[in-house]
């Protein structure tokens, strides 16, 4: 069984912080992972002879949507899956699960704080003896505004983690990895992880599930959610490195196909590469970023 990182901030006070505090370029809407305002244009895949030389690679942390899966299993399959089933997840287990008692109380909590800032979607939750009906429709459209926007919050991504096992462990639902990536993971088995948005359960399953690998988990050391931080913040991967333990956070290579991510990263010293793939956004101009469009371009 593959251990389960989960790192404890180190940023709860401002010692030393500020010498690591990085401004990220805003681009695109906040919450959505591929929104597309501004001027764009595709970027072309460096050869792996115009690659950085990565031999003192130690770690690879790598995003799955758009860099070790297609954006459109998440966005065609998983995402629908999670909209189509909230209702009948949340009524059948409503009262009676501690899981989902728990998935309440962060959404209750995340809606109100969306209420007080004005979120577009977000509606009142009763109280609970106003009715589980009321309360699970309510529920269910907050769920649904949510994954309309792509939000990266926990209370989401935790709700859509519990779903998707029932669609997974009923058989309805298998996951889909690159084969060039799933072979990667096998040659780096004693050093890869995954930092990805969706829960880390989601992400066992993901790596469990594979509909052409089978279950590939054994080749991963590890999991990151955004229980570490946002994606998109630089103390995120300045934690993914204390927690790796790496001499030097260039000793970690990061693989994401979002420009902000990558910007974020290499803010806290990781090496980047940012993945081009079928369906993936376009990049801004001269985002100076090396990239790649298979992961045998890449040698460690």
């Amino acid at each position: 069984m593959q251990m389960q990182m989960q790192a404890t901030s180190i940023f709860s006070s401002s010692r030393a912080w500020t010498s690591w505090r990085h401004s990220v370029p805003p681009f695109g809407d906040g919450n959505n992972k591929h929104g597309r305002p501004g001027r764009r244009r595709a970027a072309r895949a460096m050869a792996a002879s115009e690659l950085p030389d990565l031999s003192p690679i130690r770690r690879v942390v790598l995003d799955i949507e758009g860099t070790t899966t297609p954006i459109s299993f998440v966005a065609d399959v998983l995402f629908p899956y999670a909209r189509d089933n909230v209702r009948s997840h949340l009524a059948a287990t409503y009262g009676s699960s501690e899981e989902t008692r728990a998935d309440v109380a962060l959404l209750r909590a995340q809606v109100e704080e969306d209420l007080a800032q004005g979120v577009d979607g977000a509606v009142p939750i009763p109280a609970d003896g106003e009715g589980v009906a009321v309360v699970v429709e309510a529920l269910a459209v907050n769920v649904e505004a949510m994954i309309r926007a792509d939000r990266k919050v926990t209370a989401l991504k935790q709700l859509q983690g519990r779903i998707w096992r029932r669609g997974f462990h009923s058989g309805e639902l298998r996951s889909e990895v690159y084969d060039d990536a799933a072979e990667a993971l096998r040659r780096w088995r004693a050093k890869a992880y995954i930092y990805s948005s969706g829960s880390r359960e989601a992400q066992r399953l993901i790596f469990a599930n594979t509909a052409a690998h089978g279950d590939i988990r054994d080749h991963l050391c590890g999991f990151f959610d955004t229980t570490i931080g946002p994606k998109r913040e630089v103390s995120s991967y300045y934690e993914i490195w204390q927690t790796l333990g790496t001499d030097r956070p260039s000793q970690i290579l990061f693989l994401t196909d979002v420009y902000q991510e990558a910007t974020a990263a290499k803010a806290a010293g990781l090496e980047v590469l940012i993945s081009i793939r079928p369906g993936n956004a376009p990049l801004p101009d001269n985002h100076g970023f090396p990239t790649i469009t298979s992961f045998a371009q890449i040698s460690i």
